[in-house]
């Protein structure tokens, strides 16, 4: 006689019953992110929703300090603002650029030899280049009146070398100084934005294998024509990434113009802070260019990422 399976017969055991506090578990781990998030949210709705509220509601009102601001909804004030300061608008988009381009021709060599080329100096390299940003923005700009006086060393090399000559023919100094120039403006800004542009190229840059460039050698590609076909669209990201994070805050940036700068260099951010605080009747026409200010940056960054073609920041 064969013998039979010890199992025959035998009926299979109950699936286990689901322990009674499952379900709040499960429900305390769904609410879990939203609670971690909270904070977040709270900090965005009363440091940016609420001041943007109050600046599109405080941008259509009428009045003055000592009688108190109505809401009257006068849309005109945009187009006093428009009208009356639309120089100041253009000026600042015209240094925010220039900052930019000079930052990222600037930038985009330093963090590639930092990537690529420094070896056990990374660290150092980058601390260099981070650790100017701890002292105040200020203090740094007001260095630069020093730095760029016309009895300072690099104005002398400048005229000695005849680069105020070219400068002066472009418009960016005077023949003689740079300081109170509409230059001493760009190369202030250059210097206090130009981390902005080189810590996310480095990131972009340093996670890009070194073997490509090998491999371009041996395809017999020149260098440069390996950065231009491997190199750069891999950077792409930290490239756009970069000048972003340089253009918006140097769009709304007024201190190098208000202390390297001149009445002929003043930026929309100036005109803002006068309006605040120097005129009674002034709060609606400031919040109306602050908000113009916000609309025409949101809009070229948006237009500007979408060309980028980067879907890495979206």
């Amino acid at each position: 006689m064969s013998a039979q399976p010890a199992d025959v017969g035998v009926p299979p055991a109950p699936a286990p019953r689901p322990a009674a506090n499952s379900e709040p578990r499960r429900k305390k781990r769904n609410r879990l992110p939203y609670l971690l998030l909270a904070p977040t949210l709270l900090w965005l709705i009363v440091f940016f929703i609420v001041p943007i509220f109050t600046s599109v509601s405080a941008s259509v009102q009428e009045g003055s300090l000592d009688e108190g601001f109505t809401l009257t909804w006068r849309w005109a004030n945009y187009a006093d603002g428009w009208s009356q300061y639309a120089t100041q608008f253009g000026r600042s988009f015209l240094f925010a650029f220039l900052c930019t381009v000079f930052c990222l021709l600037l930038g985009y060599p330093l963090a590639y030899f930092i990537a690529f080329k420094a070896g056990r100096w990374k660290s150092l390299l980058m601390a260099l280049v981070i650790v100017p940003s701890f002292t105040s923005f200020l203090i740094r700009t007001i260095a630069w009146e020093t730095i760029l006086s016309d009895n300072g060393t690099v104005v002398r090399i400048l005229r000695d070398v005849g680069a105020l000559n070219v400068t002066s023919a472009l418009g960016l100094t005077a023949s003689d100084h740079v300081l109170a120039s509409p230059g001493a403006v760009v190369f202030g800004m250059v210097y206090n934005f130009l981390p902005f542009t080189v810590l996310p190229l480095y990131t972009s840059l340093e996670k890009i294998d070194p073997r490509l460039h090998e491999a371009g050698a041996d395809l017999y590609c020149s260098p440069w024509k390996t950065w231009r076909r491997v190199t750069l669209p891999l950077s792409m990201p930290g490239v756009v990434g970069g000048t972003l994070l340089t253009f918006i805050p140097a769009v709304g940036d007024y201190i190098n113009a208000q202390l390297l700068g001149n009445p002929n260099t003043k930026v929309i951010g100036q005109i803002i802070e006068d309006e605040f605080l120097h005129d009674s009747t002034g709060y609606p026409i400031a919040s109306a260019m602050s908000v113009i200010l916000m609309a025409v940056t949101l809009i070229v960054v948006l237009s500007y990422v979408r060309k980028a073609g980067t879907e890495d920041l979206l």
